[in-house]
This record gives C-alpha cells, structure tokens and sequence, in this order.
C-alpha cells in the first residue's frame, strides 16, 4: 500500500484506535471516531471571526458567510457521529 497523507492517517488512526478497543458498539463507535477526525481534518473547528481577527483587507460579511458554512459542515458530520454513539 502507498503512504497515506497525514490527513486520511489521521482518519484512519481514530477508526483503528476505537475497533481496536473491541466494544461491542465498536463497529458504531469506529465510525464515529473516524467522522470526528474527517470534520477536523477537512472542517477543523475556528473561532467566529471578528473585525480585529480578519484585518481590514477581508470583507467580514464574506469571511462570516465562510465560517457559518464551514462551521455548518462540521457540524453535521459531528451530529453523524453522536447518533451512531447513541446520542441526540
């Protein structure tokens, strides 16, 4: 097998990490582990930004409008992983 990027080793590492724990929710729980590292490596959590965070040169409506949309994302890729945990 080739070497993976650090980003799909990432996502690979936390699946492996929680199969290797051999719970029997693991199948579940492997999954989620491996939605949570794909949100950080793709959607990786960030303040909200402010006028003093983005400078003068970066429209804030835009750089808002950015933030929501990615924060939008990551969220429902964590939602995934709680309901297959279980959770609401």
């Amino acid at each position: 097998m080739t070497e993976l990027s650090p980003q799909t080793q990432a996502v690979l590492n936390a699946w492996e990490s929680e199969w290797s724990k051999g719970s029997f929710y693991h199948e579940e729980r492997s999954v989620a582990a491996a939605l949570r590292a794909v949100a950080d490596q793709v959607v990786p959590w960030k303040p909200e930004p402010t006028e003093e965070s983005i400078g003068p040169t970066i429209d804030f409506g835009y750089a808002w409008a950015l933030f929501s949309k990615a924060n939008d994302v990551r969220q429902e890729l964590l939602a995934i992983a709680a309901e297959l945990e279980g959770g609401e």
